[in-house]
């Protein structure tokens, strides 16, 4: 193994350093994403309109994921790429802020579902891009270290800025706080960019793609590649129904707090922050025990731990227990942030790192599609309670998927 020089170990610790800022102000503007849904629902927006929010990611990343995964794996480097998507995603909390302070309120829905049908396009680059640099950045052996700082500068910063938001946003009549929140909140975006864009990788010789001339072509070679590394495929599956049961209670969640709980926006701060703190404890602690006891066990920890948190909360109106609910939920999600990404790249063949990231999130649109709309519809038959416990069902199902590989080993 060639030894590092001390320009390299330079060059790393400025990485972890622009990766670390980089994350406090993403996760500033980030603070702003569990209002989005409860924005639309308080303007009126029906359920269909609320699923499409979580839903719209997902239809574009499905069709232009393998288009944008090629175009990067032709890229001798892809963190311009990164800073810029990023960027864009996060000025679109700004335009929704100004459109809702300058448009008459019957026009915001459909405004807000334009803005955030636009911001799907460097979603989908910034999915792919993310996983590539973030590697790249961290090597085999540092993937837990760096983000497990990452995540938890994520987490602390959005605790103390739910705080301010949940303080401040009761003080100004709707929608003037939602758009002042929005707009404020999207300053952390030029913070991430500045940083971002100073992270340093070393240029990568683009690896060779078949060259295909129609849709079927590109598609065989696709799978002539997945062929090659079942590995890839048997995750990347298992981590397709449990990513579907998750995004299935995306829009349900903040419908059931407005609906059947009659939260307040201080009420849904307080539920966010309650699992952002938490998360902080599990950053801390599935690191460790991981190199203690090894990946497999976080995953099959984790997977099994957030089974639990639709199915409480959808049995109690009570905020006190869902906000409780929330904190135990936000132990298990930060290993599983943690433990999904490492394993998902230990199956990854270094050389083609865009193309397989480019899949993995395919995979993943199509459960963003799907499973948003499929929870909004059947919360129209069952009740936003029962489409939670159908969330939960479902996670029990991935859980036994990936605890089926221990039992053949």
């Amino acid at each position: 193994m060639t030894p590092i020089t001390e320009e390299e170990q330079q060059t790393q610790k400025k990485n972890f350093r622009y990766v670390q800022i980089d994350a406090v102000g993403v996760s500033i503007s980030n603070v702003a994403s569990p209002f989005l849904p409860v924005f639309l629902t308080r303007l009126g927006a029906s359920n269909f309109q609320v699923g499409l929010l979580s839903s719209m990611p997902g239809v574009t990343g499905l069709l232009l994921a393998l288009v944008v995964g090629r175009f990067l794996q032709t890229r001798r480097n892809i963190v311009p790429w990164y800073s810029l998507s990023r960027l864009l995603v996060i000025l679109c909390f700004a335009l929704t802020g100004i459109l809702a302070l300058l448009i008459s309120r019957e026009y915001v829905i459909l405004s807000t579902l334009a803005i955030w049908a636009f911001a799907t396009l460097p979603q989908t680059a910034l999915a792919v891009a993310f996983s590539v640099v973030m590697n790249a950045v961290a090597g085999p052996e540092g993937r837990y270290a760096l983000l497990s700082r990452r995540w938890a500068i994520f987490g602390l910063t959005s605790v103390v800025g739910t705080f301010i938001v949940t303080r401040l946003i009761d003080l100004m009549a709707f929608p003037l706080n939602y758009g002042v929140m929005f707009l404020v909140l999207s300053l952390g975006g030029f913070l991430s960019y500045y940083f971002s864009s100073r992270i340093s990788v070393p240029d990568q010789p683009p690896a060779p793609l078949a060259k295909s001339e129609s849709l079927r072509e590109t598609l065989g070679n696709y799978a002539v590649l997945m062929k090659k590394n079942p590995a890839f495929v048997s995750f990347a599956s298992k981590r397709f129904v449990y990513f579907s049961a998750l995004t299935l209670s995306l829009p349900i969640m903040p419908l059931y707090l407005v609906r059947n709980v009659g939260a307040t926006d201080s009420d849904i701060g307080m539920v966010s922050m309650a699992m952002n703190l938490v998360m902080l404890v599990g950053y801390y602690l599935w690191p460790r025990v991981s190199n203690r006891h090894g990946g497999r066990v976080v995953l099959l920890a984790t997977t099994f731990g957030m089974i639990l948190h639709p199915a409480l909360t959808a049995s109690t109106t009570h905020v006190e227990l869902i906000i409780l609910f929330a904190g135990l939920a936000g132990l298990f999600q930060g290993g599983l942030d943690l433990v999904f990404f490492d394993e998902l790249m230990k199956t990854v063949p270094a050389e083609y790192s865009a193309t397989f990231v480019s899949l993995a999130q395919s995979i993943q649109y199509l459960s963003m599609i799907l499973a948003p709309l499929l929870g909004t519809w059947l919360a129209g038959f069952i009740g936003l309670s029962g489409a939670l416990w159908v969330s939960a069902g479902i996670r029990l199902v991935g859980f036994l998927l990936f605890l089926k590989k221990d039992i053949r080993s």
